[in-house]
């Protein structure tokens, strides 16, 4: 399998950063985002964890790919590149459309997962109260372009807007999303409605969640953690859409938290 100096992998069903070794800790980006804006956490995790970070067809390092027009589809494509890794049980991660991907995953094969981390999502694809609606997210995507577009919706997604750090990281690599899939993907979550799949998600899941957060707000997060069976709630004050680029260590000191008793260190492993 080829790998390139960043620890992108590309000869797979999908491109994607892995490093580490035990047990499997997928981390999967949401609308406009990428494998890249995971690298604190592949930095941080990969001495207890095998972390896989894929990119969605049409974003990130798939631009090349064809694009999935439901949540659906993007949650078969993440299932077949763990199968094509040899991957059994895993532990999931999802953040804002990947949330919702990591939902209908768990419904699909849910016996599989060890833990889920809901991170800035619901389980409700239209967003109630989000920002704005999608519809008009849709209208001035194809008036305005990608790269105008994601400098607009990224700077919502950080309590300092555009002026915060990782900011750039974030406009970066949402500008060289393909303007079909960023089209495609909205529809896909207008469209895709978990609700009546939260009380089947048995695995222990961590609902994570910034409390400025104007895409997903409180209603929807409320939802998950009250719906899932066995649901944690931490709320990271001060942050909005993007908590790990805004507040990482609270971040991954959260995760290590609900992680704790499953992480393996490469000693151990070795």
């Amino acid at each position: 399998m080829a790998a390139g100096a960043d620890g992108l992998m590309t000869d797979a069903p999908l491109p994607f950063r892995r490093a580490g070794q035990g047990t499997p800790l997928v981390f999967v980006h949401g609308y406009l985002g990428g494998s890249a804006q995971w690298q604190a956490e592949i930095d941080h995790f990969s001495d207890r964890f095998d972390v896989i970070a894929p990119d969605l067809p049409g974003f990130g390092d798939a631009t090349h790919l064809e694009s999935c027009n439901t949540i659906h589809c993007m949650a078969t494509r993440i299932i077949a590149l763990l199968d094509h890794l040899g991957v059994g049980t895993f532990i999931l991660l999802g953040h804002s459309m990947g949330g919702m991907i990591a939902q209908e995953i768990a419904a699909i094969v849910g016996d599989r997962i060890d833990r889920l981390v809901l991170y800035g999502t619901g389980p409700l694809g239209i967003m109630p109260d989000r920002f704005e609606p999608i519809k008009l997210s849709r209208e001035r995507l194809e008036s305005d372009g990608v790269a105008r577009t994601i400098s607009r919706i990224g700077a919502t997604w950080f309590y300092h807007g555009a002026a915060a750090p990782g900011f750039a990281l974030v406009e970066k690599i949402g500008t060289g999303a393909n303007p079909n899939a960023a089209l495609n993907a909205l529809d896909a979550m207008e469209s895709w409605d978990g609700r009546a799949a939260l009380p089947t998600l048995t695995m222990p899941t961590l609902v994570l969640w910034g409390h400025e957060d104007r895409s997903y707000r409180w209603p929807q997060v409320e939802t998950l953690w009250k719906t899932l069976p066995n649901a944690t709630l931490s709320v990271v004050p001060g942050t909005s859409h993007a908590a790990h680029l805004e507040k990482p260590k609270l971040f991954h000191a959260i995760l290590d938290d609900f992680l704790g008793d499953c992480a393996v260190s490469t000693a151990q492993a070795s």
